[in-house]
């Protein structure tokens, strides 16, 4: 039976309110991300990334915790959270590379043209983030690579090469890690908690280079790019070895 709207309080609304606010300042937050790029200025641009992708990352743990789709049932959240995580996903990082020289300048047009349909095709999916809390298909992390291409400095083709098949991935339905709910990425307590802690440490080696850039650092390197490699190979793993739906 559907609860009564008279069974929430008024102060439950209200942090609903608050929480789909919070949620929604991600856009502000992805236009700031913009105008910085504009104005070239790109560290201050991944700060912004880097802040969108803190607030995308708790909002639906709040969420959670006050069941707001009874707190505020006006309001689809998982639309909202859609609608802001397109733009700081996907729009800001490909503007990113339209503005920078980290594409070849004749491709880069169409390599950014390709990241916005398969992105769209990704964000639409009826099951985008499957059943067991996975996304299906290249989760359009651009925001990340355009980081990591930004510090790697490789050559504009490997660059192009790099973002052309992450694009097509997003057509592969390999199911990558939803970092925040590992409830189906094992039976073990311990090994669910250690993969939050180490999405937590990730983002600390990565905004510390970020803090230390143009210099750099071997250990937070290591650290950025082994929980990198680690997400990919459970994320392959995963999807052909899926754990059964009721062991969680």
């Amino acid at each position: 039976m559907q609860q009564s709207a008279y069974a929430i309080t008024y102060s439950q609304r209200w942090v609903g309110w608050l929480i789909h606010g919070f949620t929604a300042s991600g856009a502000c937050v992805g236009i700031c991300a913009l105008w910085a790029i504009y104005c070239h200025q790109f560290i201050a641009a991944f700060w912004l990334m880097g802040a969108a992708i803190v607030i995308d990352a708790v909002d639906g743990v709040f969420a959670r915790a006050v069941n707001i789709k009874q707190a505020v049932p006006e309001i689809d959240g998982a639309l909202l959270d859609n609608i802001v995580d397109f733009v700081n996903y996907t729009m800001v990082p490909a503007f990113f590379l339209l503005v920078t020289d980290i594409l070849p300048t004749t491709w880069a047009m169409f390599a950014v043209i390709f990241i916005i349909f398969s992105s769209a095709y990704q964000f639409t999916q009826v099951d985008a983030k499957t059943s067991d809390h996975f996304f299906k298909g290249f989760p359009s992390y651009w925001n990340i690579v355009v980081f990591y291409l930004f510090f790697w400095q490789m050559h504009v083709w490997m660059n192009m090469a790099v973002v052309i098949g992450l694009a097509f991935l997003s057509f592969v339905p390999i199911k990558y890690v939803y970092p925040s709910r590992p409830d189906y990425l094992t039976t073990s307590r311990f090994l669910r908690t250690s993969m939050v802690i180490a999405t937590i440490l990730w983002g600390i080696a990565t905004a510390g280079l970020l803090w230390l850039y143009p210099k750099s650092n071997h250990f937070l390197v290591s650290l950025s790019l082994g929980y990198t490699v680690m997400y990919i190979i459970i994320s392959f793993y995963r999807t052909w070895v899926p754990l059964p739906l009721s062991s969680s």
